[in-house]
Formats: C-alpha cells, structure tokens, sequence
C-alpha cells in the first residue's frame, strides 16, 4: 500500500477565485465571465504542490441543486481552473442545495467533513498532515471536523466564526507562506 500523502484542502469561492461581495455576505460566481482567479494563486498553488502536498478543492455549489445555476456553468468555471492552476490534483464538489433541503450529499456539504474524507479514502491522503484554506465558517468547521489544521482569509464578511482557526490571514498567498513555514518547522 502507497505511504498517504498531505493535502492542502482549497475552498474555491473567496480562497481561489474572487467572491461577489453583496450586503456583507459573499456570493459565488453566477457566470464564466464572472470567474476570476485572485493574483498570486497559481504561483501559491504551485509552491504548495513543490512542498509534497495534494491539492483538492472542495467547494460547495449548493445553487445547482437548488437549480439557480446549471451544473454546466460549475464545470466550465473548474476547467478553467485547472486551465490556469495545473497543479490542482482533484475536485470535490457537492451540489446538495442546504437551506433545510435533505438531500443524498448532506454529509458531503461543508461543515460536513464528507468531502474531505472522501477524497482522503480515493487519493490516499493522511488527514492529520493536512490543511483546510478557506475564507467561511464553513470551511473553518469542515477541517476541524475532519482533523486537519485551518488557515481562514478574513474579508471581513458579516458572518462569524463558529470555532477557531489555527491561522488568519488576508489573502491566498499568506495562507500558502505560513503552510510552506510552518511545514519547515516541524
């Protein structure tokens, strides 16, 4: 058996790519046009992937499954991602609509840590060497939740944090500078 590997676990709206900011809340983009990557994250990506680590995004796009947004357009959007972040191995996506809907998925949708442990079971990733990036609540929770350590990009959005993250940072870049230290540390 493979020895397990370490990933950097990635939300995408607000973490990779530039978020729509309404009313204080962020919102994911509704078009390819609208897709932008923030600057630095290919180079970022990059050098997480020279340290040894895995890199899957896990995103929730709960506006399929509410049916506000094609499955199309979502994967249209993660083409060009990897289009211009090669370095991403994998993504997870989980389509189930939240909002008190149930649905198959629930345990995949963040602060559920489904995706992150179905992909740790698929790709042979060790969870306690891993990290979760994220700017949500959300995703502070999930890689709590599924044992991993967490950097959160504060924008200052209207929603609070429900637990702690070991890290705090303003954008991509520090996220991936303080994973690169902190893993020449140790």
């Amino acid at each position: 058996m493979p020895a397990l590997r370490p990933a950097i676990f990635l939300d995408r709206d607000g973490t990779l790519n530039l978020q729509l900011i309404r009313g204080g809340k962020p919102y994911p983009p509704a078009t390819l046009m609208e897709f932008a990557l923030f600057p630095g994250v290919p180079a970022a990506c990059a050098q997480l992937a020279a340290a040894g680590f895995v890199l899957v995004v896990a995103t929730n796009q709960p506006d399929v499954g509410r049916g506000d947004q094609a499955q199309s357009v979502v994967e249209s959007m993660h083409a060009r991602l990897r289009e211009h972040v090669p370095s991403i191995a994998h993504i997870e996506v989980c389509y189930a609509p939240g909002q008190g809907h149930t649905h198959p998925e629930d345990y995949r949708r963040k602060p559920e840590p489904g995706m992150l442990t179905d992909a740790a079971k698929s790709l042979n990733l060790d969870l306690s060497s891993s990290w979760m990036i994220g700017d949500r609540w959300r995703d502070i929770d999930c890689g709590q939740r599924a044992g991993v350590r967490t950097v959160f990009i504060d924008f200052g959005y209207t929603e609070e944090l429900r637990a702690a993250p070991d890290y705090t940072v303003k954008n991509f870049t520090e996220a991936a500078a303080i994973i690169i230290k902190a893993i020449k540390t140790h």
